[in-house]
């Protein structure tokens, strides 16, 4: 451990050999580091060039400047981490209050009872300690911010976000996405990715709990259903792999929701699978909306050896596929009213025959405008294709 370091400033001699009397057996131990100043002129000189001193016990009455125009230069200084112990006659309170108004830490009169300075002192060496402890969560705490802006930037890098996706596909295929987490990193996902020239991949994906741990496995769980996605022609076969290759490398027991579909863009076929998702709903060009089935496969991620099933819809020319995450009808106010699914359906139900961008940024919106400026309590994402 560093030694503590004094600056003493009086312009009485004496005070220098008390001073080292009295600490000898700390300043041979290493613990105690003393500096001497007779004056305030002095005391500035010696603390440039040792900026590491910690605390300062200052004479008030010195000839050149004294303890008060010392105590404001060093305020000027702003260093949290330093203390000052004024030091003065007893009849001189009027000095010594206002010493302590324009910030010295504690105050000892003149004769020094030494035994009190020594009280003094360690407690203004607990502060310092404090200080020092809270600048150091304070720099680890900035060195997490920038860790999480960095993923936070990485994480909107590997979601795909060029719009629209297949250029070549945009007279049959409207496709649009958004995810916004609710904190600096999500545990959210979508992605879209063609199978083959007739075929395109659509998955969107909620990570249970938050922070880093459910971003990671966010990551992990998009590469898995991408990298399988083009494997098996079969949506079931597709999570059913997923599940065991998540399940094999899940830890402290995550697990993800997945709704995944293979979209047949000359046909408006779609084989999906859900797995434990919010069932997407379907805008119809006719003026209706769909809900799908509620799933019956199980979450994820969790269980090995479970087998997915799939099921199957149509998509004909001006219907829309809005699939999203919890974040949306469990959006709250601060009176902990939610969104909920009737406010959800009747915001899509205005919404027919729109872009898919419409119907994304309209939803944003609506939620937005619901929770007003309560923080978003989790993250909002949406996955929306039209077959026009």
């Amino acid at each position: 451990m560093a030694a503590i370091k004094f600056l003493s400033v009086d312009d009485e001699e004496q005070i220098e050999f008390l001073m080292k009397q009295y600490f000898r057996r700390k300043i041979r131990g290493g613990e105690y580091e003393f500096f001497f100043a007779r004056n305030g002129v002095e005391g500035l000189k010696i603390l440039h060039d040792h900026p590491d001193i910690d605390i300062i016990l200052c004479d008030i009455n010195m000839p050149e400047m004294d303890g008060l125009e010392m105590l404001a230069k060093v305020n000027e200084m702003q260093n949290p981490v330093l203390r000052v112990i004024m030091v003065s006659a007893y009849g001189d309170l009027e000095n010594i209050r206002q010493a302590m108004n324009d910030g010295a830490f504690d105050f000892a009169t003149k004769p020094i009872d030494m035994d009190d300075l020594d009280r003094t002192i360690e407690k203004a060496i607990k502060q310092i300690d404090f200080v020092r402890q809270s600048q150091k969560e304070h720099k680890k705490l900035k060195g997490l911010e920038k860790d999480l802006a960095a993923a936070n930037e990485i994480q909107q890098f590997i979601l795909p976000c060029v719009f629209p996706p297949f250029p070549e596909e945009s007279d049959k295929l409207d496709i649009y996405a958004s995810m916004e987490a609710a904190k600096d990193i999500g545990g959210d996902f979508y992605d879209f990715f063609r199978i083959d020239d007739d075929h395109i991949a659509l998955v969107i994906g909620d990570v249970c709990g938050k922070g880093i741990p459910a971003a990671l496995f966010m990551a992990v769980s998009r590469t898995i259903m991408r990298s399988v996605g083009m494997q098996y022609e079969s949506a079931g076969e597709c999570m059913t792999k997923a599940n065991q290759l998540l399940a094999s490398s899940s830890v402290d027991y995550m697990f993800v929701t997945i709704f995944y579909a293979i979209l047949n863009i000359k046909t408006g076929s779609v084989t999906y699978c859900n797995g434990g998702h919010n069932p997407p709903y379907v805008l119809r060009a006719n003026g209706t909306v769909e809900e799908l089935p509620t799933s019956e496969n199980l979450i994820v991620g969790a269980l090995k050896g479970i087998e997915f099933k799939e099921n199957t819809l149509q998509l004909d020319h001006g219907d829309t596929l809005v699939m999203y995450t919890d974040g949306v009808p469990e959006a709250m106010k601060p009176t902990r009213e939610v969104f909920g699914m009737k406010r959800f359906g009747n915001t899509l139900s205005g919404l027919i025959g729109k872009s898919s961008q419409e119907v994304v940024e309209t939803v944003k919106a609506e939620v937005a405008d619901f929770i007003g400026d309560d923080e978003q309590s989790d993250d909002i994402t949406l996955l929306v294709v039209k077959r026009k």
